[in-house]
């Protein structure tokens, strides 16, 4: 199998024939690129198998995965490519790497973590976490979308009340929105902008090896 993703990829540091990984699939908000979320998760290098994902679409100085339209609004169709795109390089992943198929976790922000909020809704209980920074679920993904079972998943959701690019109230219509799906969420708001602080790291870093351990 071939991806039609770009990806950076980290390995485990020792290899063993016969165990399987968890898993962990980076997704960068618009504009940037693979090498943007690496950094957030440092601690987790040598432990899990780490996917960052370059968006398809250029988007100067970046990548895209899809265009927007308005104002919390994608375009349907190029979000539903990415979303498919996506899908797909999961289940390619999956079908290359000896990864553990009860521990793969998204992590995105911005731009990403709108893609993997709603690849959470779409896959379901194949995702065993989420950590959502400041996004939002598009309108047509809540109503259109064929939305899987989330019981079994757990979600890292947070949002700086300061944000001036998706307001604050997006990321708490987030929170309900899994909460009454029946969702396991944590959420976090910080006092920050469209960023993601050292805090939050520590933060979502901590709630991660917490729920690898369930």
């Amino acid at each position: 199998m071939i991806s039609s993703m770009v990806y950076e990829l980290r390995r485990p540091n020792q290899i063993d024939p016969n165990k399987t990984y968890p898993a962990i699939f980076l997704m960068h908000g618009i504009g940037s690129n693979e090498q943007n979320m690496l950094p957030l998760v440092k601690e987790l290098e040598g432990q899990f198998y780490i996917f960052s994902i370059r968006g398809h679409l250029p988007q100067p100085p970046g990548f895209a995965f899809f265009t927007i339209q308005g104002y919390g609004k994608p375009h349907r169709e190029v979000f539903d490519e990415g979303i498919n795109k996506l899908t797909s390089f999961i289940d390619y992943a999956c079908a290359e790497y000896p990864l553990d198929l009860n521990n793969l976790f998204l992590l995105g922000f911005s731009q990403g973590a709108i893609l993997s909020m709603t690849l959470g809704l779409s896959l379901g209980d194949r995702i065993k976490g989420i950590v959502a920074l400041s996004g939002y679920i598009p309108g047509f993904v809540k109503e259109e979308y064929d939305i899987k079972p989330v019981n079994n998943l757990s979600l890292f959701i947070s949002h700086g009340e300061m944000d001036q690019v998706l307001p604050f109230e997006w990321g708490v219509a987030n929170n309900e929105y899994f909460r009454e799906l029946g969702a396991n969420v944590t959420f976090k708001t910080y006092q920050e902008g469209h960023s993601v602080s050292l805090q939050n790291q520590q933060d979502f870093m901590k709630w991660l090896f917490k729920i690898l351990e369930k």
